[in-house]
Protein backbone atom coordinates (compact mmCIF):
# COMPACT_ATOMS: atom_id res chain seq x y z
CA UNK A 1 0.00 0.00 0.00
CA UNK A 2 1.69 3.20 -1.17
CA UNK A 3 -0.99 5.70 -0.14
CA UNK A 4 -1.81 7.51 3.07
CA UNK A 5 -4.92 9.41 4.18
CA UNK A 6 -4.73 13.16 4.66
CA UNK A 7 -6.85 14.10 7.68
CA UNK A 8 -5.87 17.77 7.92
CA UNK A 9 -6.24 20.20 6.30
CA UNK A 10 -9.59 19.18 4.82
CA UNK A 11 -10.83 17.68 2.66
CA UNK A 12 -9.93 14.13 3.70
CA UNK A 13 -8.22 12.50 0.73
CA UNK A 14 -5.84 9.76 -0.31
CA UNK A 15 -2.29 10.85 -1.16
CA UNK A 16 0.83 9.08 -2.37
CA UNK A 17 3.38 8.33 0.34
CA UNK A 18 6.25 9.08 -2.02
CA UNK A 19 6.43 12.82 -2.48
CA UNK A 20 4.33 13.67 0.58
CA UNK A 21 6.96 15.91 2.21
CA UNK A 22 8.52 17.02 -1.07
CA UNK A 23 5.14 18.64 -1.73
CA UNK A 24 5.70 20.88 1.30
CA UNK A 25 8.34 22.69 -0.81
CA UNK A 26 10.50 23.86 2.06
CA UNK A 27 12.79 25.80 -0.24
CA UNK A 28 9.87 27.93 -1.43
CA UNK A 29 8.71 28.32 2.19
CA UNK A 30 12.13 29.70 3.12
CA UNK A 31 12.03 32.10 0.17
CA UNK A 32 8.63 33.40 1.31
CA UNK A 33 9.96 33.96 4.84
CA UNK A 34 12.93 35.87 3.43
CA UNK A 35 15.07 34.25 6.13
CA UNK A 36 16.27 30.72 6.93
CA UNK A 37 13.65 28.03 7.52
CA UNK A 38 14.65 25.71 10.38
CA UNK A 39 12.92 22.36 10.76
CA UNK A 40 13.35 19.00 12.48
CA UNK A 41 11.86 15.51 12.49
CA UNK A 42 11.31 12.75 15.07
CA UNK A 43 9.63 9.34 15.22
CA UNK A 44 8.01 8.58 18.57
CA UNK A 45 5.99 5.89 20.32
CA UNK A 46 2.56 6.80 21.70
CA UNK A 47 4.12 7.32 25.13
CA UNK A 48 6.54 9.86 23.68
CA UNK A 49 9.65 7.67 23.58
CA UNK A 50 12.18 8.39 20.82
CA UNK A 51 15.12 6.32 22.10
CA UNK A 52 16.04 3.32 24.23
CA UNK A 53 19.35 2.40 25.88
CA UNK A 54 21.81 1.18 23.27
CA UNK A 55 24.71 -1.26 23.38
CA UNK A 56 26.94 1.21 25.24
CA UNK A 57 26.34 2.47 28.77
CA UNK A 58 25.81 6.09 27.74
CA UNK A 59 24.27 5.64 24.30
CA UNK A 60 20.61 5.80 23.33
CA UNK A 61 19.31 4.52 20.00
CA UNK A 62 16.10 4.91 18.03
CA UNK A 63 13.74 2.05 19.02
CA UNK A 64 13.47 -0.66 16.40
CA UNK A 65 9.88 -1.09 17.61
CA UNK A 66 8.87 2.23 15.99
CA UNK A 67 11.43 2.94 13.25
CA UNK A 68 10.21 1.75 9.86
CA UNK A 69 10.84 2.12 6.15
CA UNK A 70 7.83 4.34 5.49
CA UNK A 71 8.89 6.93 8.05
CA UNK A 72 12.49 6.62 6.77
CA UNK A 73 11.31 7.54 3.29
CA UNK A 74 9.87 10.78 4.65
CA UNK A 75 13.05 11.50 6.63
CA UNK A 76 14.89 11.36 3.32
CA UNK A 77 12.37 13.68 1.66
CA UNK A 78 13.02 16.26 4.37
CA UNK A 79 16.80 15.84 4.16
CA UNK A 80 16.98 16.15 0.38
CA UNK A 81 15.50 19.66 0.55
CA UNK A 82 18.13 20.99 2.98
CA UNK A 83 21.11 23.23 2.34
CA UNK A 84 22.69 22.04 5.58
CA UNK A 85 21.96 19.29 8.12
CA UNK A 86 22.61 19.90 11.83
CA UNK A 87 24.19 17.06 13.79
CA UNK A 88 25.99 16.84 17.15
CA UNK A 89 29.30 15.73 18.58
CA UNK A 90 27.50 13.02 20.53
CA UNK A 91 26.01 11.60 17.35
CA UNK A 92 29.44 11.50 15.68
CA UNK A 93 30.91 9.64 18.68
CA UNK A 94 28.12 7.04 18.45
CA UNK A 95 28.49 6.95 14.67
CA UNK A 96 32.20 6.16 14.97
CA UNK A 97 31.37 3.30 17.33
CA UNK A 98 28.77 1.88 14.96
CA UNK A 99 25.99 2.38 17.51
CA UNK A 100 23.59 4.65 15.66
CA UNK A 101 21.52 4.95 12.50
CA UNK A 102 23.04 6.54 9.41
CA UNK A 103 21.54 10.01 8.99
CA UNK A 104 24.40 11.99 7.43
CA UNK A 105 24.90 10.14 4.15
CA UNK A 106 21.34 10.88 3.09
CA UNK A 107 19.45 9.27 0.17
CA UNK A 108 22.55 7.26 -0.87
CA UNK A 109 20.53 4.02 -0.93
CA UNK A 110 19.46 2.98 -4.47
CA UNK A 111 15.81 2.98 -3.36
CA UNK A 112 16.09 6.78 -3.01
CA UNK A 113 17.58 7.39 -6.45
CA UNK A 114 14.57 9.54 -7.33
CA UNK A 115 15.50 11.92 -4.49
CA UNK A 116 19.10 12.18 -5.68
CA UNK A 117 17.75 13.08 -9.13
CA UNK A 118 15.39 15.64 -7.58
CA UNK A 119 18.30 17.38 -5.89
CA UNK A 120 20.28 17.53 -9.12
CA UNK A 121 17.25 18.96 -10.92
CA UNK A 122 17.09 21.74 -8.32
CA UNK A 123 20.69 22.69 -9.10
CA UNK A 124 21.87 21.72 -5.62
CA UNK A 125 25.07 19.99 -4.49
CA UNK A 126 24.86 16.18 -4.33
CA UNK A 127 24.60 16.22 -0.52
CA UNK A 128 23.69 18.96 1.97
CA UNK A 129 26.54 20.35 4.05
CA UNK A 130 26.93 19.34 7.72
CA UNK A 131 26.84 21.60 10.80
CA UNK A 132 28.10 19.89 13.96
CA UNK A 133 27.20 21.33 17.38
CA UNK A 134 29.61 20.54 20.22
CA UNK A 135 30.90 22.33 23.31
CA UNK A 136 33.58 19.73 24.10
CA UNK A 137 34.76 19.12 20.48
CA UNK A 138 35.41 15.54 21.58
CA UNK A 139 34.39 13.67 18.45
CA UNK A 140 35.92 12.23 15.25
CA UNK A 141 34.97 13.41 11.75
CA UNK A 142 33.94 10.40 9.62
CA UNK A 143 36.06 10.25 6.47
CA UNK A 144 32.93 9.85 4.34
CA UNK A 145 31.87 13.39 5.23
CA UNK A 146 35.09 14.89 3.90
CA UNK A 147 34.73 13.63 0.33
CA UNK A 148 32.85 14.96 -2.67
CA UNK A 149 33.24 18.62 -1.80
CA UNK A 150 30.85 18.47 1.11
CA UNK A 151 31.43 21.23 3.64
CA UNK A 152 31.68 20.48 7.38
CA UNK A 153 31.10 23.36 9.80
CA UNK A 154 31.60 23.02 13.54
CA UNK A 155 29.76 25.27 16.01
CA UNK A 156 31.07 25.51 19.54
CA UNK A 157 31.50 27.94 22.45
CA UNK A 158 33.98 30.68 23.19
CA UNK A 159 35.32 28.49 26.00
CA UNK A 160 36.28 25.63 23.67
CA UNK A 161 39.79 24.21 23.86
CA UNK A 162 41.91 26.23 21.42
CA UNK A 163 44.21 23.33 20.61
CA UNK A 164 41.27 21.15 19.62
CA UNK A 165 39.83 24.01 17.57
CA UNK A 166 43.07 24.21 15.57
CA UNK A 167 43.11 20.44 15.05
CA UNK A 168 39.56 20.43 13.68
CA UNK A 169 40.16 23.44 11.47
CA UNK A 170 43.16 21.69 9.97
CA UNK A 171 41.48 18.31 9.43
CA UNK A 172 37.79 19.02 8.95
CA UNK A 173 36.65 22.57 8.37
CA UNK A 174 35.65 25.87 9.86
CA UNK A 175 35.05 26.13 13.62
CA UNK A 176 32.74 28.96 14.74
CA UNK A 177 31.98 30.10 18.30
CA UNK A 178 28.28 30.90 18.78
CA UNK A 179 27.91 31.16 22.54
CA UNK A 180 29.69 31.55 25.86
CA UNK A 181 29.26 28.38 27.97
CA UNK A 182 26.82 26.75 25.55
CA UNK A 183 25.82 27.07 21.91
CA UNK A 184 23.10 29.70 21.40
CA UNK A 185 20.42 28.73 18.89
CA UNK A 186 19.86 32.25 17.57
CA UNK A 187 23.57 32.84 17.00
CA UNK A 188 23.86 29.44 15.32
CA UNK A 189 21.12 30.25 12.81
CA UNK A 190 22.48 33.76 12.25
CA UNK A 191 25.90 32.30 11.46
CA UNK A 192 24.41 29.76 9.04
CA UNK A 193 22.39 32.50 7.35
CA UNK A 194 25.55 34.58 7.00
CA UNK A 195 27.16 31.66 5.18
CA UNK A 196 24.26 31.54 2.74
CA UNK A 197 22.21 28.64 4.15
CA UNK A 198 18.46 29.11 3.87
CA UNK A 199 16.98 25.62 4.42
CA UNK A 200 18.30 24.19 7.70
CA UNK A 201 17.38 20.67 8.81
CA UNK A 202 18.14 19.63 12.36
CA UNK A 203 18.72 15.87 12.44
CA UNK A 204 20.17 16.18 15.96
CA UNK A 205 18.58 15.07 19.21
CA UNK A 206 16.39 16.48 21.99
CA UNK A 207 19.01 18.80 23.52
CA UNK A 208 19.62 20.52 20.20
CA UNK A 209 15.87 20.82 19.66
CA UNK A 210 15.61 22.52 23.07
CA UNK A 211 18.23 25.14 22.19
CA UNK A 212 16.44 25.86 18.90
CA UNK A 213 13.07 26.17 20.65
CA UNK A 214 14.46 28.28 23.49
CA UNK A 215 15.95 30.69 20.95
CA UNK A 216 12.69 30.91 19.00
CA UNK A 217 14.28 29.81 15.72
CA UNK A 218 12.53 26.49 15.00
CA UNK A 219 9.87 26.95 12.31
CA UNK A 220 8.59 23.43 11.64
CA UNK A 221 8.35 20.20 13.63
CA UNK A 222 7.73 16.93 11.78
CA UNK A 223 6.60 14.05 13.98
CA UNK A 224 5.79 10.44 13.16
CA UNK A 225 3.62 9.01 15.94
CA UNK A 226 3.73 5.20 15.93
CA UNK A 227 0.72 3.37 17.35
CA UNK A 228 2.76 1.49 19.94
CA UNK A 229 3.54 1.93 23.66
CA UNK A 230 7.05 1.10 24.91
CA UNK A 231 7.50 2.21 28.53
CA UNK A 232 10.90 1.58 30.13
CA UNK A 233 13.68 3.62 31.72
CA UNK A 234 15.43 5.98 31.24
CA UNK A 235 12.80 8.08 29.55
CA UNK A 236 13.81 9.92 26.36
CA UNK A 237 11.43 12.32 24.65
CA UNK A 238 12.17 14.63 21.74
CA UNK A 239 12.77 17.76 23.85
CA UNK A 240 15.31 17.63 26.67
CA UNK A 241 16.26 20.62 28.82
CA UNK A 242 14.87 23.21 31.26
CA UNK A 243 11.23 24.23 31.22
CA UNK A 244 10.53 26.38 28.17
CA UNK A 245 9.37 29.76 29.47
CA UNK A 246 7.20 30.87 27.83
CA UNK A 247 6.05 27.63 26.23
CA UNK A 248 6.49 27.29 22.48
CA UNK A 249 3.11 27.33 20.74
CA UNK A 250 2.67 25.32 17.56
CA UNK A 251 -0.13 25.14 14.99
CA UNK A 252 -1.01 21.86 13.32
CA UNK A 253 0.11 22.14 9.70
CA UNK A 254 -0.72 18.71 8.27
CA UNK A 255 -1.93 15.35 9.62
CA UNK A 256 -1.91 12.09 7.68
CA UNK A 257 -2.77 8.55 8.73
CA UNK A 258 -0.62 5.72 7.40
CA UNK A 259 -2.77 2.61 7.80
CA UNK A 260 -0.09 0.34 6.34
CA UNK A 261 2.66 1.51 8.69
CA UNK A 262 4.16 -0.85 11.28
CA UNK A 263 2.77 -3.88 9.43
CA UNK A 264 -0.78 -2.58 9.56
CA UNK A 265 -0.74 -1.21 13.10
CA UNK A 266 -0.66 2.30 11.69
CA UNK A 267 1.08 5.60 12.39
CA UNK A 268 0.41 9.32 12.07
CA UNK A 269 2.56 11.68 10.03
CA UNK A 270 2.18 15.10 11.67
CA UNK A 271 3.72 18.47 10.92
CA UNK A 272 3.50 21.62 13.00
CA UNK A 273 4.49 25.21 12.37
CA UNK A 274 5.54 27.65 15.08
CA UNK A 275 2.86 30.15 16.03
CA UNK A 276 3.69 33.74 15.12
Amino acid sequence: MTTITQLYPPPVQELALHGLYLSHDLRQAAAELNRPLVYTNFVSSLDGRIALPGPTESGMVAPKQVTNSRDWRLFQELAVQADVVISSGRYLRDYAGGHTQEILQVYDDPQFADLARWRVQQGLSPQPDIAVISASLDFPIPAALLTGGRRVLIFTTEQADRGRVRQLEKSAGQVIAVGQASVAGDRLVQALAGLGYQVIYSAAGPKVLHLLLAAGVLDRLYLTLANRLLGGQPYASFVEGPLLTPPVDMHLHTACFDAAGLDGLGQLFLSYRRAA
